[in-house]
Formats: structure tokens, sequence, C-alpha cells
């Protein structure tokens, strides 16, 4: 294929679709996972006939390993050289206490937060080393910096998507690929109303009285890291709105 090719997890929301349609209008053709698949045809046909690109839909939840690997394992020949690969699937439910939690929702926030970055991983970066060629971007959060009230497994998850991009950045530094970490800080897209449970109202609040992040934002930044020389390796960036200086600590306007 004559195009790279760049395969996106989650890419149908939020930062993943920003993702798509950034890399889309650079040319790149594009392998698209997700879990609901009339989002995953309309953005297919979206990119298609806007920028003239391949898009191959991957419909399956990064939680299940075996669909993952049944998947990537049947990919047709001319999609198998992934160049980039974009760990973006990841969300957080709730906001409760660590000892409070429901275990079900824990577990799929671990599944898809780590797991599903892991299983994704191991299923793609063996062709990349194989072709001496490829570029493995996580998406983290600046929750992985430090712990918040109510976001202990949330933080505990990007906290490992931390460690497990460092640690995959040293075992690859005897070849040619590269391993980039964003973390984002308040970027408002689904997300929060995900973790609130479908409350718009509580998810709003998130982002009151500042100016948060689009998923616009985050997408130009995971490009430029993509998009550097052959010889630079972008190994972490922390993007914030300009209003937030931690996880914790921002200043909002009163309305």
């Amino acid at each position: 294929m004559k195009n790279k090719i760049v395969l996106i997890t989650g890419s149908t929301g939020g930062i993943g679709e920003a993702c798509a349609c950034k890399f889309a209008s650079e040319g790149y053709n594009l392998i698209l996972n997700g879990r609901k698949p009339n989002l995953l045809e309309t953005l297919k046909n979206s990119l298609t006939e806007k920028f003239g690109i391949g898009v191959l839909p991957l419909l399956f939840d990064v939680r299940d390993k075996q669909a993952a690997k049944n998947a990537i394992n049947t990919l047709p020949k001319e999609w198998e050289a992934i160049e980039i690969l974009v760990n973006n699937a990841g969300l957080v439910l709730g906001m409760d206490k660590e000892f409070e939690t429901y275990p079900d929702e824990s577990d799929i926030v671990i599944d898809t937060n780590i797991k599903g970055l892991l299983t994704m991983t191991q299923l793609i970066v063996p062709g990349m080393i194989e072709r001496r060629k490829g570029h493995i971007i996580n998406i983290g959060s600046i929750a992985g910096e430090a712990a918040y009230p109510g976001g202990s497994v949330y933080c505990a998850t990007k906290s490992a998507v931390k460690t497990l991009s460092d640690g995959l950045r040293i075992d690859l530094v005897d070849t040619p690929l590269r391993v980039t970490h964003i973390k984002p800080g308040m970027v408002e897209t689904h997300f929060s109303i995900t973790r609130f449970r479908g409350d718009k109202t509580k998810a709003g609040a998130v982002y009151k009285g500042l100016q948060p992040l689009t998923a616009g934002d985050i997408a130009e930044a995971i490009y430029f890291a993509a998009s550097a020389p052959a010889h630079v390796q972008i190994a972490e960036i922390l993007i914030m709105p300009t209003n937030q200086a931690t996880g914790t600590i921002a200043y909002r306007e009163e309305a």
C-alpha cells in the first residue's frame, strides 16, 4: 500500500476520532478500531469521501484479547505494514473512593486502559521490529502524575501507561522504533459524560470557568510527534489548558 498506515484504537469519538481526521488529512491510510459498527462505518465513509484515503474498520473491544488477535492476524496483506499504533482506547467510570468502587467498573477500567493497551502492543510491535519501522503512541493522562480524590483506579491505570511506555522505549532502544507517551490535562470530550455515567450536568461542571483543550488539540500534538524526523523521538508530551497547572490545580473564572 502506497500511503503509510496508522492503527487507532477507540477511534469513534473524542481524541481517537480527532486523530483519525488529522492523519487522514495528511494522507495516511487508517485502520480504525471501535466497538460501535454504525459509528465506524460513518467515520469510514466520511474520511474516504473527504480525503480519498483507505480506511479499514476493525470492530472489537480491546478488552477482548482473542477478538483483537483474530482481527490483527487476519488483516489483508496490503494492510499488514502498520507504521504507527495509537493506543488511544481508554475510559474512567465514577468518582468513587477506592474502597467504594464497583468491582465490575474497576475491571472495565483496568482491562481497557492497561490490558487493552498491552494486548495491542504485543500484537503490533513484533511486525514493526521485523520491518524495522514503527512508532507506538500511548495516550496517558495528567492523572498518571499523581492520585486525586475519587480517581484512584483511573490514576493507577494511567500511571501504568507511563511505566509501560518507558519500559517499551527501553526494550526497543536497539531498534529504529519510537515510543511516545501523550499526557493530556482537561480535554472536553465524551470522557466526563462516561465518568459520570451519563450525567451531562456533572460532566459540564468539570470544565466550568475555563477553556479546556479540544480533542483536536491533542491530535495535533500526536501528529507532531509522529511527523518528527526519524532520528527524533518525542518521548513525552504533557499538554494542558493554559489555566491548568496540575491534575488538581486550575484557575476558573466566576460566572
